[in-house]
Protein backbone atom coordinates (compact mmCIF):
# COMPACT_ATOMS: atom_id res chain seq x y z
CA UNK A 1 0.00 0.00 0.00
CA UNK A 2 1.00 3.41 -0.66
CA UNK A 3 0.77 5.90 1.53
CA UNK A 4 -2.48 7.79 0.49
CA UNK A 5 -3.99 3.90 0.32
CA UNK A 6 -2.58 3.75 3.91
CA UNK A 7 -4.90 6.96 5.06
CA UNK A 8 -7.75 5.68 3.72
CA UNK A 9 -7.62 2.12 5.16
CA UNK A 10 -6.67 4.11 8.67
CA UNK A 11 -9.84 5.58 8.26
CA UNK A 12 -11.96 3.14 7.38
CA UNK A 13 -10.27 0.87 10.36
CA UNK A 14 -11.56 3.85 12.53
CA UNK A 15 -15.12 3.49 10.96
CA UNK A 16 -14.69 6.80 9.15
CA UNK A 17 -15.09 8.05 5.59
CA UNK A 18 -11.65 9.93 5.18
CA UNK A 19 -11.24 13.90 4.66
CA UNK A 20 -9.08 15.52 2.19
CA UNK A 21 -8.37 18.41 2.61
CA UNK A 22 -7.47 21.05 -0.34
CA UNK A 23 -5.24 24.15 0.04
CA UNK A 24 -3.60 26.91 -2.79
CA UNK A 25 0.19 27.06 -2.53
CA UNK A 26 1.32 30.30 -2.09
CA UNK A 27 -2.01 32.07 -1.14
CA UNK A 28 -0.95 33.36 1.94
CA UNK A 29 1.46 31.46 4.90
CA UNK A 30 1.28 28.04 3.11
CA UNK A 31 3.13 26.52 5.94
CA UNK A 32 0.81 27.96 8.69
CA UNK A 33 -2.23 26.66 6.94
CA UNK A 34 -0.89 23.40 6.02
CA UNK A 35 -0.15 22.32 9.58
CA UNK A 36 -3.54 23.87 11.01
CA UNK A 37 -5.31 21.97 8.79
CA UNK A 38 -2.66 18.51 9.63
CA UNK A 39 -3.59 19.41 13.22
CA UNK A 40 -7.35 19.64 12.74
CA UNK A 41 -7.74 16.31 11.76
CA UNK A 42 -7.28 16.16 7.66
CA UNK A 43 -6.22 12.47 6.62
CA UNK A 44 -4.77 13.56 3.15
CA UNK A 45 -3.97 17.30 2.22
CA UNK A 46 -3.75 17.78 -1.81
CA UNK A 47 -1.47 21.11 -2.02
CA UNK A 48 -3.09 22.80 -4.94
CA UNK A 49 0.28 23.92 -7.44
CA UNK A 50 -0.64 27.54 -8.75
CA UNK A 51 -1.20 27.94 -12.55
CA UNK A 52 -2.44 30.52 -14.85
CA UNK A 53 -4.90 28.90 -16.74
CA UNK A 54 -6.75 26.41 -14.15
CA UNK A 55 -9.27 25.06 -16.42
CA UNK A 56 -11.07 22.90 -13.65
CA UNK A 57 -10.89 25.40 -11.08
CA UNK A 58 -13.97 27.73 -10.56
CA UNK A 59 -14.04 31.16 -9.52
CA UNK A 60 -12.59 30.76 -5.83
CA UNK A 61 -9.27 28.87 -7.11
CA UNK A 62 -8.62 30.81 -9.99
CA UNK A 63 -8.68 33.82 -7.48
CA UNK A 64 -6.54 32.10 -4.80
CA UNK A 65 -4.02 30.72 -7.63
CA UNK A 66 -3.94 34.58 -9.11
CA UNK A 67 -2.61 35.82 -5.71
CA UNK A 68 -0.32 33.03 -5.04
CA UNK A 69 1.03 33.59 -8.53
CA UNK A 70 1.23 37.45 -7.73
CA UNK A 71 3.03 37.09 -4.85
CA UNK A 72 5.97 34.92 -6.76
CA UNK A 73 4.80 31.43 -5.93
CA UNK A 74 6.69 28.82 -7.82
CA UNK A 75 6.07 24.65 -8.01
CA UNK A 76 9.64 24.49 -6.67
CA UNK A 77 9.41 26.80 -4.16
CA UNK A 78 6.40 25.59 -2.46
CA UNK A 79 8.15 21.73 -2.53
CA UNK A 80 10.51 23.58 -0.51
CA UNK A 81 8.47 25.24 1.92
CA UNK A 82 6.25 21.93 2.39
CA UNK A 83 9.49 19.57 2.71
CA UNK A 84 10.40 21.51 5.04
CA UNK A 85 6.82 20.39 7.57
CA UNK A 86 6.35 17.30 9.39
CA UNK A 87 3.05 16.48 8.43
CA UNK A 88 1.07 13.87 9.92
CA UNK A 89 -1.19 13.76 7.02
CA UNK A 90 0.22 12.66 3.49
CA UNK A 91 0.15 14.97 0.68
CA UNK A 92 -0.42 14.65 -3.05
CA UNK A 93 -0.01 17.99 -5.47
CA UNK A 94 -3.02 18.94 -7.23
CA UNK A 95 -1.92 20.92 -10.34
CA UNK A 96 -1.53 21.08 -14.43
CA UNK A 97 0.45 19.30 -17.07
CA UNK A 98 2.04 22.72 -18.38
CA UNK A 99 4.52 23.41 -15.12
CA UNK A 100 4.86 19.50 -15.28
CA UNK A 101 5.88 19.24 -18.89
CA UNK A 102 8.15 22.28 -18.15
CA UNK A 103 10.21 20.51 -15.29
CA UNK A 104 9.82 17.45 -17.27
CA UNK A 105 7.52 13.90 -16.10
CA UNK A 106 11.34 12.59 -14.09
CA UNK A 107 12.43 15.92 -12.36
CA UNK A 108 8.71 16.70 -11.59
CA UNK A 109 8.16 13.19 -10.03
CA UNK A 110 11.58 13.35 -8.05
CA UNK A 111 11.01 17.03 -7.04
CA UNK A 112 7.88 15.74 -5.40
CA UNK A 113 9.64 12.38 -3.82
CA UNK A 114 12.23 15.07 -2.22
CA UNK A 115 9.59 16.89 -0.51
CA UNK A 116 8.14 14.34 0.87
CA UNK A 117 4.77 14.16 -1.04
CA UNK A 118 3.06 11.22 -2.08
CA UNK A 119 2.01 12.05 -5.72
CA UNK A 120 -0.09 14.05 -8.07
CA UNK A 121 -3.59 14.65 -9.27
CA UNK A 122 -3.41 16.13 -12.78
CA UNK A 123 -6.92 17.50 -13.87
CA UNK A 124 -5.71 18.06 -17.63
CA UNK A 125 -3.97 14.81 -18.44
CA UNK A 126 -6.19 12.13 -19.96
CA UNK A 127 -5.84 8.41 -19.65
CA UNK A 128 -4.93 7.98 -23.15
CA UNK A 129 -1.16 10.31 -22.41
CA UNK A 130 -0.72 9.45 -18.78
CA UNK A 131 1.64 6.80 -18.64
CA UNK A 132 4.30 8.55 -18.81
CA UNK A 133 3.84 10.52 -15.81
CA UNK A 134 2.53 7.43 -14.01
CA UNK A 135 6.09 5.35 -14.59
CA UNK A 136 8.20 8.73 -13.61
CA UNK A 137 5.94 9.03 -10.43
CA UNK A 138 6.12 5.42 -10.28
CA UNK A 139 9.65 5.25 -10.65
CA UNK A 140 10.01 7.56 -7.10
CA UNK A 141 7.70 5.80 -5.48
CA UNK A 142 4.57 8.01 -5.82
CA UNK A 143 0.83 7.25 -7.36
CA UNK A 144 -0.86 9.24 -9.71
CA UNK A 145 -4.46 9.72 -8.50
CA UNK A 146 -6.88 9.83 -11.80
CA UNK A 147 -10.37 11.85 -11.57
CA UNK A 148 -13.51 10.66 -13.38
CA UNK A 149 -16.48 12.64 -14.19
CA UNK A 150 -20.17 12.15 -14.22
CA UNK A 151 -20.09 12.23 -17.95
CA UNK A 152 -17.59 9.39 -18.17
CA UNK A 153 -18.61 6.38 -19.74
CA UNK A 154 -18.79 3.35 -17.79
CA UNK A 155 -16.45 1.55 -19.55
CA UNK A 156 -13.86 4.22 -19.49
CA UNK A 157 -14.50 4.64 -15.95
CA UNK A 158 -13.18 1.09 -15.15
CA UNK A 159 -10.31 1.52 -17.53
CA UNK A 160 -9.26 4.78 -15.32
CA UNK A 161 -9.79 2.82 -12.31
CA UNK A 162 -7.91 -0.12 -12.88
CA UNK A 163 -4.85 2.85 -13.54
CA UNK A 164 -5.39 4.20 -9.98
CA UNK A 165 -2.48 4.71 -7.69
CA UNK A 166 -3.38 5.84 -3.58
CA UNK A 167 -7.56 6.66 -4.88
CA UNK A 168 -9.69 7.67 -7.49
CA UNK A 169 -10.89 11.31 -7.41
CA UNK A 170 -14.56 11.03 -8.59
CA UNK A 171 -15.74 14.59 -9.45
CA UNK A 172 -19.11 14.98 -8.17
CA UNK A 173 -20.73 17.82 -10.94
CA UNK A 174 -19.87 18.72 -14.27
CA UNK A 175 -18.58 22.13 -14.67
CA UNK A 176 -15.55 23.59 -12.37
CA UNK A 177 -15.10 23.24 -8.67
CA UNK A 178 -16.91 25.86 -6.53
CA UNK A 179 -19.22 25.40 -3.11
CA UNK A 180 -22.85 24.00 -3.90
CA UNK A 181 -26.28 24.25 -2.31
CA UNK A 182 -26.88 20.79 -2.80
CA UNK A 183 -25.27 17.88 -4.94
CA UNK A 184 -26.34 15.93 -7.60
CA UNK A 185 -29.77 13.28 -7.03
CA UNK A 186 -27.78 10.45 -8.82
CA UNK A 187 -24.35 11.03 -7.04
CA UNK A 188 -24.67 7.72 -4.67
CA UNK A 189 -25.46 5.17 -7.19
CA UNK A 190 -22.82 6.67 -9.82
CA UNK A 191 -19.92 6.74 -6.53
CA UNK A 192 -21.48 3.15 -5.88
CA UNK A 193 -20.44 2.13 -9.38
CA UNK A 194 -17.60 3.59 -9.44
CA UNK A 195 -16.26 1.52 -6.07
CA UNK A 196 -17.83 -1.63 -7.69
CA UNK A 197 -15.09 -1.71 -10.55
CA UNK A 198 -11.77 0.23 -8.66
CA UNK A 199 -9.74 -1.70 -6.66
CA UNK A 200 -8.55 1.52 -5.26
CA UNK A 201 -10.60 4.16 -2.88
CA UNK A 202 -13.15 6.46 -4.28
CA UNK A 203 -12.65 10.32 -2.91
CA UNK A 204 -15.64 12.04 -4.31
CA UNK A 205 -15.09 16.07 -4.35
CA UNK A 206 -16.10 19.26 -6.49
CA UNK A 207 -19.37 20.90 -4.41
CA UNK A 208 -18.95 19.69 -1.05
CA UNK A 209 -18.25 22.76 1.11
CA UNK A 210 -20.57 22.33 4.43
CA UNK A 211 -20.57 19.13 7.39
CA UNK A 212 -23.83 18.24 6.37
CA UNK A 213 -23.02 17.70 2.88
CA UNK A 214 -20.19 15.87 4.18
CA UNK A 215 -22.41 13.42 6.78
CA UNK A 216 -24.88 12.39 3.54
CA UNK A 217 -21.84 10.67 1.93
CA UNK A 218 -20.52 9.11 5.01
CA UNK A 219 -20.01 5.64 4.07
CA UNK A 220 -21.03 6.52 0.40
CA UNK A 221 -17.73 7.13 -0.63
CA UNK A 222 -13.73 6.11 0.90
CA UNK A 223 -13.26 9.80 1.40
CA UNK A 224 -14.77 13.20 1.40
CA UNK A 225 -12.57 16.15 -0.72
CA UNK A 226 -13.05 19.85 0.48
CA UNK A 227 -11.48 22.59 -1.34
CA UNK A 228 -13.42 25.98 -2.30
CA UNK A 229 -14.93 25.98 1.27
CA UNK A 230 -11.55 25.71 2.89
CA UNK A 231 -9.87 27.97 0.66
CA UNK A 232 -12.27 31.17 0.86
CA UNK A 233 -12.68 30.31 5.05
CA UNK A 234 -8.75 30.56 4.99
CA UNK A 235 -8.32 33.52 2.41
CA UNK A 236 -11.60 36.03 4.48
CA UNK A 237 -11.79 35.08 7.78
CA UNK A 238 -7.91 33.24 8.51
CA UNK A 239 -6.06 30.18 9.14
CA UNK A 240 -8.11 29.68 12.58
CA UNK A 241 -11.53 29.80 11.03
CA UNK A 242 -10.48 26.94 8.18
CA UNK A 243 -8.73 24.87 10.85
CA UNK A 244 -12.40 24.69 12.76
CA UNK A 245 -14.22 24.01 9.51
CA UNK A 246 -11.89 21.14 9.09
CA UNK A 247 -12.52 19.48 12.74
CA UNK A 248 -16.04 19.96 11.73
CA UNK A 249 -16.47 18.36 8.72
CA UNK A 250 -13.94 15.35 10.31
CA UNK A 251 -16.53 15.25 12.98
CA UNK A 252 -19.27 14.70 10.66
CA UNK A 253 -17.55 12.01 9.10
Amino acid sequence: MSRLSEAFAAARGEGRTALVCYAMGGDGDTAALLTAIDEAGADVIELGLPFSDPIADGPVLQAAATRALLAGATVRGLLATVGKLRLRAPVVAMGYMNPVESMGAQPFARALREAGLCGAIIPDLPLEEAQPLREALSAEGLDLVPLVAPTTPPERASAIARTAQGFVYYVSVTGVTGAQASLPDDLVKRLADLRAVSAAPVAVGFGISRPAQAAALKGKADGVVVGTALVLTAHERGIAAAAELVRSLRDAL
